[in-house]
């Protein structure tokens, strides 16, 4: 007979309140930002105390782990989906503090008028009124009476019935007996199972990712110090956007005294955000350089303690996983490894964030950094290793669409062949000369502006310290690193006034990284009469657009940007040939640029 995996039944309110007491379950949301306003929190209440149903919950039992002496350790259950509803509970029945957006803790006051039935926010008026109870928790606390709260209540509001007060009160407390749906997971189901179970029964069809796995599973092992591995993941990865918001985690003083806090104080007077990580990012990052291993999915069954061998699961491998994960966390927040990071990606031409269009190509490079690090590899080979492989990956999209599979295969295969081995490989592969004639030209014909082979053309311009469109004295960079000085060669609107469409028109091939000022005097003025001007310019002096006023330089501006020659007398009925000449031109600067690294 087919064993069940999972078991549909009924909890109370009451059990959810001592699963938490007991820490039988796993609530890691309460250690992270809580997503739902003060509001929302009060409308439940109301639905509970108006018995309206409000859905399931989700727990995944961890599986039972055989200790050095033995003895059995029973798994907890992980909360899978509710986490929001269950959160809301603690916080307005049991007082429970919760933890902003913003990282800061507070509490939920939600008030409750006994006359009306009715449920706010705490505020001014239901602090002022004695007709409200400003804070239910009180209700729900095992150590005051009903009797004692409606006896309060009533004298203060003497014309009240005192026997439907007493109802009323009764009613709310009540709610601990309120049932809600539990469907219980077992632990040997898998985590696609696990996914697929959730998708299938929530409505919204939201994914389950499987980096909350993985905290979930730190969470609930505080025997190897789980939540504070979790918490490290959570916080450095919160400073890295909010430097300022340092004053407020060093509030919590449990993790200040840790040697984690300690790795990640540099981080308070950091502004560069080249390189935000978010806790899905770092999770890949640390597991994939400690265990040369590319899905997370492997994390969760490490975490548990799973012997991929035996299938069994053991203590002992539950344990090295947390120590190994410690070591590595510590090797991603030091600030030499961040800060040179940083510098290789900017030193490969990328300086602003929003010229990384996929996070993972840049996890992969700091993965490649840590490996080549921990080999004590030289430093510059460090640096041109991990550009190229950078670079490669964006222009070959290679950690688009399946990713964790070619993390796994990546990673793998330089644990096999050596890093240089295997980017030379994958360069023979897809950076042949087809790429580079053929491949590339074709990707550059897009009106998508963010293009990431648009970007690795503005990071070329970068690295090889090009100034901008007509300009003498600002460079590329200086202007990327403005605002909107991304313009058209072909002007926008001659080309509109000449029954071009907007897909024709936003070519990438039609950009260049161009002053305002400079792009304001183009206007609308057709190639041929603009470019002109500029030749003119060179010629006598007069200053129309820009300020180069040599041929040399200005052959070597529209060179750097890819310009074909002959613009001077181009229109309308050039411009087809002139998009297909540009995309030839970026693609070659590109393959130049790409030699460089």
């Amino acid at each position: 007979m087919e064993k069940q995996l999972y078991e549909v039944k009924h909890t109370s309110i009451q059990s959810i309140l001592s699963w938490d007491d007991s820490e039988e379950i796993a609530i890691p949301e309460i250690q992270r930002p809580f997503v739902w306003n003060s509001a929302q929190v009060r409308d439940f209440i109301d639905s509970l105390y108006s018995r309206y149903p409000v859905g399931y919950l989700i727990t995944w039992l961890t599986p039972n782990i055989r200790l050095k002496d033995g003895n059995i350790s029973i798994g907890k259950k992980i909360l899978i989906d509710g986490q929001q509803r269950v959160i809301a509970i603690l916080a307005a029945l049991a007082g429970k503090q919760i933890i902003t957006k913003d990282y800061l803790q507070k509490r939920i006051h939600i008030s409750f008028h006994p006359g009306d039935e009715s449920f706010e926010v705490r505020n001014a008026a239901t602090q002022k009124s004695q007709e409200w109870i400003e804070d239910i928790s009180i209700v729900f606390d095992p150590k005051v009476s009903i009797l004692n709260i409606v006896n309060n209540y009533c004298s203060k509001n003497t014309e009240m019935d005192k026997d439907e007060i007493f109802i009323r009160i009764d009613r709310l407390k009540n709610i601990l007996n309120n049932q809600l749906g539990l469907i219980e997971l077992k632990s040997e189901l898998k985590i696609d199972t696990v996914t697929e179970i959730f998708v299938r029964i929530n409505s919204k069809g939201v994914s389950l990712n499987t980096s909350d796995f993985v905290m979930s599973k730190m969470a609930a092992n505080e025997l190897y110090g789980g939540h504070l591995l979790r918490k490290c993941i959570d916080y450095f990865c919160n400073l890295a956007v909010r430097p300022e918001s340092y004053n407020d985690l060093s509030q919590d003083g449990n993790f200040k005294n840790t040697k984690y806090f300690d790795a990640m104080v540099w981080l308070k007077n950091e502004r560069e955000d080249l390189y935000d990580p978010s806790y899905t990012d770092m999770l890949r990052v640390i597991f994939t350089t400690e265990f040369k291993r590319g899905r997370l999915s492997d994390l969760v069954a490490l975490l548990s303690g799973r012997n991929f061998d035996t299938r069994s699961f053991e203590e002992s491998i539950a344990e090295n996983t947390f120590e190994r994960l410690k070591n590595s966390v510590f090797h991603f927040m030091n600030e030499t490894n961040f800060n040179r990071f940083i510098m290789i990606l900017r030193s490969s031409g990328f300086i602003t964030s929003s010229m990384i269009r996929s996070k993972n190509t840049a996890n992969f490079a700091y993965i490649l950094y840590l490996t080549l690090r921990e080999q004590n590899v030289e430093d510059a080979k460090i640096e041109s290793l991990v550009r190229r492989w950078f670079v490669m990956s964006i222009l070959t999209a290679r950690y688009t669409g399946s990713s964790e599979s070619v993390f796994d295969s990546d990673i793998r295969l330089i644990s096999e062949s050596g890093v240089e081995t295997t980017l030379k490989n994958i360069e023979n592969a897809e950076l042949s000369h087809t790429f580079w004639e053929v491949g590339l030209p074709l990707s550059l014909d897009t009106s998508v502006a963010s293009s990431p082979y648009f970007n690795v053309f503005l990071a070329s311009q970068v690295k090889a310290n090009d100034k901008g469109f007509l300009s003498r004295d600002l460079t590329v960079q200086v202007l990327l690193e403005g605002q909107s000085n991304i313009h058209h060669v072909y002007p926008k609107k001659y080309l509109q006034n000449n029954g071009f469409m907007k897909s024709s028109y936003n070519q990438i091939a039609n950009y260049v990284v161009m002053q305002s000022e400079i792009n304001i005097g183009i206007s609308a003025k057709p190639p041929n009469v603009y470019f002109s001007k500029v030749v003119e310019q060179c010629n006598n002096g007069t200053l129309h657009f820009g300020g180069i006023s040599d041929s040399q330089q200005l052959n070597e501006n529209l060179k750097s940007h890819c310009i074909p020659v002959g613009m001077e007398n181009n229109t309308e009925n050039n411009y087809e040939e002139f998009l297909n000449e540009r995309r030839k031109l970026i693609s070659y600067k590109i393959r130049d640029y790409y030699k460089t690294l």
